[in-house]
């Protein structure tokens, strides 16, 4: 009886009296059926299993909670799941195939084992995730991949004694042979027959067949989407307001793999060749200070001359999604996609440096640019441990409060892309907004439109408290939503712009329209802020280029630079140096300059564009007011913005400052303030 279970499992193919070709058509389809078994079967499970855990864990659900955003989650999370699903059927369907080819019972003993150890596995993971959630507040995360770091004897006594890990055990071994019983059942189970049809019938069902399977395998790999721009993903899952929900939305194999990607970036937070008597001689140089302390801080620490500025109600940090600096050039002003801003630049209360350089090569480098005030140096801050055991000095929230703001971040996505609220928070941020807080209102996969985040920190704004705000938008981001004409945008305006072999580049018009509508969001919302308290300051910054130019080929100044904008009372042209230059570490130096009292003591590796700063460096290029280049260059080469004759450099000066940015980056993030040898040894 059991060997014939396993052939009704597996399928035999055999068909009396058929023709070839319909008797390997049986054969596949008896495969393709088998599988959509198992992958149904997994989806249902992982399923049931966050509504058990949403259910069983509802006291953690957050005031305010409702019913819809349980909805929404579980909606989400089916997506997700498809995902999960997906792989574990490929992973025990693939060898019971190989197998079959040669042995119908080995075939379907291999699928019934590895089905059965893959639902062993996820009884365990869904019994260990309440006692795990209560614990840190999370599902399974990259302290899964450190618990090697730990005193494992602790750690099983501890599991047994605290977590009555037997027992959990025992439970999570008979759900699995439940599990397995209901899957062999399923298998097992033979859908009536289909009437036999003529062969053109035959020919367009299983061309629809094949179809919708190929919708489904689009659903699995993306993750309940039909293409990449708008999967499902564990770094953009967490849409809700709600902590629980955005973790239960993580089936446990999403969550593991969430683990695992975050400890493999902490891994190669190796570290830089620099000893200690470099960095201490490098911070020296960059400082002034005295090569006479082993103590970083004492480097980094500045005392502010006085304020430029009178001291604004409200400043605002506005680091603009893929805010490139090429559109706001002369020569592609006929293209009317940056206006909003050029009329801000223009206005007498503004200034401009051109000559400025994203962190890092993507949105996570400028959030830690600016919320820690270090550079990228070879370091993933939102995974390290030390990154949330308490702000660094350097952090803009801390130094800001001390200046009477209440700080403010605001971002238009999921609070666990990237960590990014637990970071802000860790990193001191009083308040973290995110997509959950601001309703059901229209966005992408990345997050809400930017009119509906500007109108969440517009009305989040108070008249008589004083707040330092950082805003991240995203509507500048693939998938490009938008319907921007209907928006306003005059595509044939921009498309008559473009050279002739650009014209009938839709996918090129359409980023551009979204370049057009975050820069008119933003210069809307500057305009509101004015008019409703006029004291405000605002710094605008991309948070990288090099996304899309109209030229394939474009300059290196074109393709990475960003604009460094300032607006607001009291600032005029000619506030920053003629010959300014930085990158995203020089922000909040800049503002502290321009508006702390004098005697202010404050931390920080970047300098202040209106008294002192010349260069900037990020993790690959430097720039100066005239010329830029690449940093790890032998000797270092220098390219004109235009296209000129390269200017002169002092490439001892600027190779100076790329290593001292770097490795004070690097060890004050990593080992902290002093400078000792012995956190060095045994490092590669």
């Amino acid at each position: 009886m059991q060997q014939v279970d396993r052939l009704r499992i597996y399928g035999s193919g055999y068909s009396a009296g058929k023709s070839l070709s319909s008797r390997i058509w049986t054969v596949v389809y008896d495969r393709i059926k088998r599988g959509l078994k198992v992958f149904s079967f997994y989806l249902l499970v992982l399923s049931l299993f966050r509504v058990f855990f949403i259910a069983g864990m509802h006291s953690y659900l957050g005031d305010g909670t409702r019913a819809a955003d349980i909805f929404l989650a579980l909606e989400r999370g089916f997506r997700l799941s498809m995902q999960t699903a997906g792989g574990l059927t490929l992973a025990a369907c693939a060898p019971a195939a190989i197998l079959g080819a040669f042995s119908r019972r080995w075939g379907g003993r291999i699928l019934l084992g590895i089905n059965a150890a893959f639902l062993t596995v996820l009884s365990i993971l869904f019994v260990a995730r309440f006692p795990y959630y209560r614990q840190f507040h999370s599902g399974f995360n990259q302290l899964l991949f450190n618990a090697g770091n730990d005193d494992l004897y602790a750690l099983f006594v501890s599991l047994v004694r605290e977590f009555y890990l037997p027992v959990r055990l025992a439970g999570a071994f008979l759900l699995a042979w439940a599990l397995y019983r209901l899957l062999a059942a399923f298998l097992r189970w033979q859908a009536p027959a289909l009437p036999e049809v003529s062969a053109p019938l035959r020919f367009a069902g299983r061309t629809a067949f094949v179809a919708s399977l190929y919708g489904l395998f689009l659903l699995a790999v993306f993750g309940g989407s039909l293409r990449w721009q708008t999967e499902v993903n564990w770094e953009n899952a967490g849409v809700t307001k709600d902590a629980l929900l955005n973790e239960a939305i993580l089936d446990d194999g999403q969550a593991i793999w969430r683990g695992y990607t975050m400890n493999h970036r902490l891994l190669a937070c190796n570290g830089l060749d620099f000893s200690t008597a470099d960095i201490r001689h490098l911070a020296a140089q960059l400082t002034g200070h005295s090569e006479d302390t082993d103590d970083l801080d004492d480097y980094l620490t500045r005392t502010a001359l006085g304020p430029k500025l009178a001291k604004p109600t409200h400043v605002f940090v506005i680091i603009s999604e893929s805010y490139a600096n090429w559109p706001l050039l002369p020569k592609y002003q006929d293209l009317h996609i940056a206006d909003g801003m050029k009329a801000v630049m223009a206005e007498a209360d503004s200034d401009y440096c051109g000559a400025f350089l994203p962190d890092g090569a993507s949105t996570v480098s400028a959030v830690t640019g600016v919320v820690t005030g270090f550079a990228d140096a070879n370091l993933y801050l939102t995974t390290m441990p030390e990154a949330f055991a308490a702000p660094y000095p350097t952090a803009s929230a801390p130094q800001m409060a001390r200046l009477g703001y209440e700080t403010n971040f605001w971002y238009a996505g999921p609070a666990t892309w990237e960590r990014i609220g637990a970071f802000t928070q860790a990193q001191g941020y009083a308040h973290f907004y995110s997509r959950g807080d601001y309703g059901d209102v229209p966005g992408s996969v990345w997050g809400c439109d930017d009119e509906y985040l500007y109108q969440a920190v517009l009305a989040g704004l108070q008249k008589t408290v004083p707040s330092f705000n950082v805003i991240l938008n995203v509507s500048n981001h693939s998938p490009y939503p938008i319907d921007v004409e209907a928006k306003g945008f005059d595509a044939a305006r921009t498309k008559a712009a473009l050279p002739e072999a650009a014209r009938g580049d839709a996918d090129l018009l359409r980023e551009l329209g979204h370049y057009w509508y975050a820069d008119r969001e933003m210069a809307r919302f500057i305009a509101e802020v004015k008019r409703r308290y006029p004291d405000s300051l605002f710094v605008i910054v991309g948070d990288h280029a090099d996304r899309y130019n109209i030229d394939k080929a474009p300059a290196t100044y074109e393709r990475f630079a960003i604009p460094f904008i300032i607006s607001g009372q009291g600032v005029h042209k000619g506030l920053l140096l003629p010959d300014a230059a930085g990158s995203q570490i020089d922000i909040v130096p800049t503002l502290i300059d321009l508006i702390a009292p004098p005697g202010f003591t404050y931390e920080a590796l970047g300098q202040s564009l209106a008294r002192t700063n010349r260069r900037g460096v990020n993790y690959m290029l430097w720039i100066t007011h005239d010329a830029i280049g690449k940093a790890d260059a032998v000797p270092l080469m220098p390219e004109s913005f235009d296209g000129s004759a390269p200017p002169a450099l002092d490439e001892a000066g600027m190779q100076d400052y790329i290593n001292a940015v770097r490795s004070i980056s690097w060890w004050r993030a990593k080992y902290g303030p002093v400078l000792d040898e012995t956190n060095l040894i045994g490092r590669e």
